[in-house]
């Protein structure tokens, strides 16, 4: 039965290989969000500031994951490069494939939870404009653009200069509003995902633990549903107006999440880095999550291929259809990657975090 699955799930990737050149053509990948999006502008800025790149190995050349995130996988199986960070921009260098605005820490407000000194969404939108305005050229109508934000509007956070929300209404005015802009710019191809369960991350998890009477899981997990009803609410009122000209569509990331055990992840309540233990797993493509709020690069790539066949509606119309074959080709996979179970210290050679200055705080 094990090798049926493992054969179907190999067959199943290779109905799926055609979708690399199948899927919509895009000249390029724009990025806006957080640190789920973030290929380098919090590591790049911070070095800049401070000598010292954030977050540090283990991390992966400042994602805020173990290896390339979804943004880069993506890029991959649309022929794309991964989109030059915006810090890169500005130090002068020349984009090829788009820009990646996205920032660790970023809210849908002007706040950063990592530092005052970093983008939110505004400035993020922001940057793009006067980078449109600054080189006189009108926005790339062929081009993919990203919208991905919600999270660090909701998760506990060390910051001091902002209050997470209790309720939905202002980061969805707020998402709303980013997107009618980026539509009066021009933009025509938006692809904005939902949250996952935020009140199943491992932060959220241990905190349950530490203050069972807060029910701050339990809170998280209301929230993160009203902010995607309310999500998909305004993706389909835009998807109705004609007058924006939008081809925008969402990706059920909340649905990807909820149904990870069937994707091959067999641990999904607890970090594979243990920033408080000082551990770091031995099988971290077994683990849904890489730390106690980011997910491992093997979660990333699933969401990648998630997207790409959301940007391919006549092949899979429903987000049921995508688990489906997510599922099916992850079992395969999932056969070869499965490795021994263990935990092995972690050495000084490989810190788990650097010292920070007071002004800036590790996201959460």
């Amino acid at each position: 039965m094990k090798t049926q699955l493992m054969a179907a799930g190999f067959i199943l990737f290779s109905f799926m290989l055609p979708l690399r050149v199948s899927a919509a053509s895009f000249t390029g990948l724009y990025v806006f969000g957080d640190s789920l999006s973030d290929t380098g502008n919090v590591f790049n800025a911070i070095e800049s500031a401070t000598g010292i790149g954030f977050p540090p190995p283990p991390y992966f050349e400042g994602r805020f994951s173990n290896g390339p995130i979804w943004i880069d996988e993506l890029a991959q199986k649309l022929n794309l490069d991964s989109p030059t960070p915006f810090i890169n921009v500005v130090n002068g260098t020349t984009p090829t494939s788009g820009i990646n605005f996205a920032f660790g820490g970023a809210t849908t407000t002007t706040a950063n939870t990592v530092s005052t000194s970093l983008l939110g969404l505004p400035q993020e939108i922001g940057a793009f404009q006067t980078l449109l305005n600054t080189n006189q050229q009108p926005v790339d109508p062929d081009a993919l653009y990203i919208l991905w934000f919600g999270a660090n509007d909701y998760l506990p956070t060390q910051s001091l200069d902002f209050v997470p929300f209790t309720n939905p209404n202002q980061t969805l005015e707020n998402i709303s509003n980013a997107v009618q802009t980026l539509a009066s710019f021009g933009v025509k191809n938006l692809l904005v995902p939902n949250l996952p369960n935020l009140g199943n991350t491992p932060n959220a998890l241990r905190l349950d633990q530490l203050m069972p009477e807060a029910s701050i899981s339990s809170n998280l997990n209301q929230l993160t549903q009203e902010h995607n009803a309310g999500l998909s609410k305004l993706i389909q009122d835009f998807s109705q107006n004609p007058g924006l000209g939008l081809n925008i569509r969402t990706l059920d990331i909340n649905s990807l999440f909820s149904n990870a055990q069937n994707l091959g992840l067999t641990n999904v309540t607890e970090p594979c880095l243990n920033q408080f233990a000082q551990t770091i797993c031995s099988n971290p493509d077994e683990y849904l999550f890489w730390d106690f709020n980011h997910p491992t690069t093997r979660t990333h790539s699933l969401v990648a291929d998630a997207a790409l066949l959301a940007l391919e509606p006549k092949s899979v119309p429903e987000p049921g259809a995508v688990l489906g074959m997510l599922a099916l080709g992850a079992l395969g996979a999932a056969g070869v990657l499965r490795r021994q179970q263990k935990k092995s210290a972690f050495t000084s050679g490989s810190p788990v975090l650097v010292g920070q200055s007071s002004h800036t705080m590790v996201e959460n």
